[in-house]
């Protein structure tokens, strides 16, 4: 007879497309948006913070080549609606602006911050759980919204620590594309496959270089693994158009602004749209925002669907090393845009709105390769056990720690072996070791062990070096807060 095994123990492993995030990742993402917070809280901007959950109705048809509003996110059906959880922070800002239209001031300021999932095939870097820092002015229709948002853009990374001249924001206008889109015989509902593929094909310029997109423009390219892209299908006249669109950045943004006028006088919604980058440079200009940090740029512009006119893309511009060794830049960390249309489907009236996310996980990988994230992150000071009858007291250690500000914690394990203890000290890159026995107790003092100091010493320092400056000091218990703070500034 067979052996009963019991219960299938489940598996200890993340799910697949998601990911655990441990103390000094949070931390870093944590300060890194409180930098943030401060910014947008200093422009004006209130935070919200909405449900994880929306109804699918309410998110729409909004996630990138997707045909079918469930398909892209986690939903679920609960007593005949569908619910999901939300794909990013935009779809519901405009439920919230529609279901709160009559308490919120008009227009509306607001930033959020948190987690967004996507029920999307995962990859390397691709998570189907991440973060999102968005910022949104609901209710303004003119364009020095957009180039608040633009200023505010660029004032968040130089808090965080990207410093003037390793970023730019790139302007263009999905309007003047519009235009660009009419005057190669591009308009109508007829031509939407075509205006989506030239769109898309414009977006990697930056990957595919000119003859890369003017191939796409055409009958379409064979990449390097022989694998055939179908192109939009244009004629010479009308990629000519196209390409000299994307040719347009000059030197300075108002001779970008003269050439784009040139390429869409013929397009009355295309003008509209360069006197909109005329209104916004100038605007960033009388702010000190020169071309050094934002400029007018043909080449952006945004994937998604509903943004219809300003679109701004925050570009890092410092070399890092690919996995090959091989220099690129550091590209996007954050988009953003302008989508008058979208609160429209709640109240059935045009409700202007401009916005942008920061992608959170890019931004801090972009710190760290600046080297501006401690990644070795100080722990607690650990007060240790030398006898189990004395508790009361090193917690009192403790709490005497803690009431002065300081990160400190009492040991919890076996206190049997003592290197175990400092062995748990140094995993948790604890700065400072408390420790007090029989003898130290009966004499009223403790022993402070530097274990940074004594890191360094083991691994570098000469004996009279060791003599000079010794990692462990007896001090009387009465000094033991004075010179734990004189220890923890020693090192910063």
């Amino acid at each position: 007879m067979g052996k009963n095994k019991g219960p299938r123990r489940p598996r200890a492993e993340t799910p697949k497309g998601f990911r655990d995030y441990f103390g000094t990742e949070v931390s870093a993402r944590k300060a890194m948006l409180d930098r943030i917070a401060a910014v947008y809280h200093r422009y004006g901007f209130d935070a919200l913070e909405t449900s994880a959950v929306e109804t699918v109705e309410a998110l729409g048809k909004f996630l990138p080549d997707v045909d079918r509003p469930n398909e892209g996110v986690f939903a679920w059906e609960e007593e005949g609606d569908w619910l999901a959880l939300r794909y990013d922070l935009t779809a519901p800002l405009a439920r919230v602006a529609a279901q709160y239209r009559n308490d919120l001031p008009t227009p509306y300021r607001r930033y959020a911050m948190g987690p967004v999932w996507r029920n999307e095939k995962p990859g390397p870097g691709r998570f189907r759980q991440f973060y999102q820092c968005d910022a949104d002015t609901v209710g303004a229709a003119n364009v020095a919204a957009d180039a608040e948002i633009c200023a505010m853009l660029a004032d968040a990374l130089e808090a965080v620590g990207i410093e003037r001249g390793d970023y730019v924001i790139r302007v263009n206008n999905r309007k003047v594309l519009n235009g660009v889109m009419e005057v190669a015989g591009l308009a109508g509902d007829d031509k939407a496959a075509e205006r989506g593929i030239v769109l898309r094909a414009i977006d990697k310029l930056d990957r595919l270089g000119v003859e890369g997109v003017r191939a796409l423009l055409g009958e379409g390219r064979k990449d390097e693994s022989g694998d055939f892209t179908k192109g939009a299908g244009l004629n010479e006249a009308q990629a000519d158009v196209v390409m000299g669109f994307m040719a347009a950045g000059s030197e300075t943004n108002p001779d970008t602004c003269a050439r784009l006028r040139e390429l869409v006088a013929d397009a009355e919604i295309g003008v509209e749209g360069v006197d909109e980058l005329e209104q916004i440079a100038a605007l960033m200009e009388a702010q000190g925002y020169g071309p050094d940090r934002i400029i007018i740029d043909p080449s952006v512009v945004r994937g998604l669907g509903y943004y219809t006119g300003p679109v701004y893309e925050a570009e890092l511009t410092f070399e890092i090393k690919d996995e090959k060794g091989r220099p690129r830049q550091f590209g996007s960390v954050a988009g953003g845009g302008r989508y008058d249309d979208l609160v429209k489907r709640f109240t059935g009236q045009a409700v202007p709105a401009t916005g942008v996310s920061i992608g959170v996980d890019r931004l801090l990988a972009a710190l760290a390769a600046k080297g501006r994230l401690d990644r070795a992150a100080q722990g607690p000071v650990v007060v240790t056990v030398m006898d189990r009858n004395r508790m009361a007291d090193y917690m009192a250690m403790v709490g005497e720690l803690r009431a002065a500000g300081i990160r400190a914690e009492m040991y919890l394990g076996n206190p049997k072996n003592f290197g175990n203890q400092l062995k748990y000290a140094d995993k948790r890159a604890s700065p400072i070791a408390i420790i007090q026995g029989e003898d130290e107790a009966a004499k009223g003092v403790v022993q402070v062990k530097d274990l940074i100091l004594g890191a360094k010493i083991a691994a570098q320092a000469t004996v009279e070096e060791w003599k000079s400056q010794p990692a462990q000091v007896e001090v009387p218990r009465a000094d033991l807060l004075a010179t734990v703070r004189e220890m923890l500034g020693r090192h910063g």
